[in-house]
């Protein structure tokens, strides 16, 4: 991957490392949290069998519409590469490891005839990794709150062997229509948001304005802090899975739901601000957005290059396509998103 490149102006103002972060408010309480659950919620609203959330607001003509988009034929690849080399570490949350790609048949094996077939031979592999490891979406079976996931179901339906109700995949038919990109790094001036920051209503609202570019219903909105490219310049992730780290205010829960997205991606680790605003739970925003919105969210997004091109030419929408692997059951999956222009 290219290396962090210095940002461009944006309003006027001159490029910077950071943009500081004022710490937060701790307002989040049981009580917010179960008034922000009944504002946001989304429930029955595809009826009480539904399985895939928000991803119902894409309509066959939006992904006709998405399509047109397409004007240069110009593919970006957002997703990390999978390998020993990830942004997993020692210190990351819960039992995430990068992937382990091992050779189980190799051309040394067929050119010294150990394989024993004539002619020829062949090399073969596996991978071993976390659904969740590597640039890949939430779904719906991920987050609870309290005993409860997506519309309703019991968190107990996910069990040891998988999800009964919200696999992963479910959602094989739905992730693709239109992209939109709101580079907030570059909107605030800054290479990177730094850990902490907690993006606002008003920076998601400023950003769309500056960069004339409207966050519709049935959208996958793509959000750019930065955060990625800084680890990847400095060659060591740190805390990057897990600790702090730049993202979503709690706020911005009711923000997404006015708007009717589709799906949310970042390129973080989990979307939200570490530290964020309350000490009751470790990520109150996955909780209002998976399982009370039925939103699928994408993490450890790689948008340095598309940020980029959309900053040259101006053009912040796209053609998304991003399916899941239909992993029977899972939580999780593993995804190389395209953006198209």
């Amino acid at each position: 991957m290219a290396a962090r490149q210095k940002m461009q102006k944006i309003d006027g103002r001159a490029p910077l490392r950071m943009h500081p972060r004022t710490p937060l408010e701790t307002y989040v309480d049981a009580k917010v949290l179960e008034e922000t659950a009944r504002k946001v919620s989304n429930w029955n609203r595809w009826g009480p069998d539904d399985e895939i959330g928000t991803l119902n607001f894409v309509t066959p003509e939006d992904v006709a519409k998405a399509s047109a988009l397409v004007r240069r034929g110009k593919a970006f690849s957002l997703a990390l590469p999978f390998d020993q080399n990830g942004p997993q570490s020692s210190s990351s949350w819960g039992m995430r490891f990068n992937p382990i790609h091992t050779m189980t048949a190799t051309g040394t094996d067929a050119v010294t005839g150990q394989q024993g077939l004539p002619g020829g031979g062949y090399a073969d592999d596996i991978v071993t990794m976390p659904l969740q490891c590597g640039t890949q979406w939430d779904g719906l079976g991920h987050v609870f709150f309290g005993d409860k996931m997506w519309n309703g179901y019991d968190a107990r339906l996910v069990d040891s062997l998988g999800a009964a109700k919200n696999g992963i995949e479910k959602t094989r038919n739905s992730m693709v229509g239109r992209g939109v990109l709101l580079d907030i790094a570059r909107y605030r001036g800054a290479d990177y948001l730094e850990p902490g920051y907690g993006i606002s209503n008003a920076d998601l609202a400023g950003c769309a304005k500056a960069q004339g570019v409207e966050v519709r219903r049935g959208d996958f909105l793509i959000c750019r802090t930065g955060f990625m490219e800084q680890c990847l310049a400095e060659a060591d992730w740190g805390s990057y899975a897990g600790g702090a780290a730049p993202g979503m205010r709690f706020e911005t829960a009711e923000w997404l739901h006015a708007r009717e997205v589709a799906a949310i991606a970042t390129d973080t680790w989990g979307c939200e601000v570490i530290p964020n605003e309350t000490t009751m739970t470790f990520q109150p925003w996955h909780q209002m957005v998976i399982p009370m919105m039925g939103i699928t969210m994408g993490e450890i997004f790689y948008l340095e290059e598309l940020a980029k091109d959309c900053a040259a030419d101006g053009v912040y929408e796209f053609l998304f396509v991003a399916p899941t692997l239909p992993i029977t059951g899972a939580v999780g999956s593993p995804v190389n998103p395209q953006a198209i222009k």
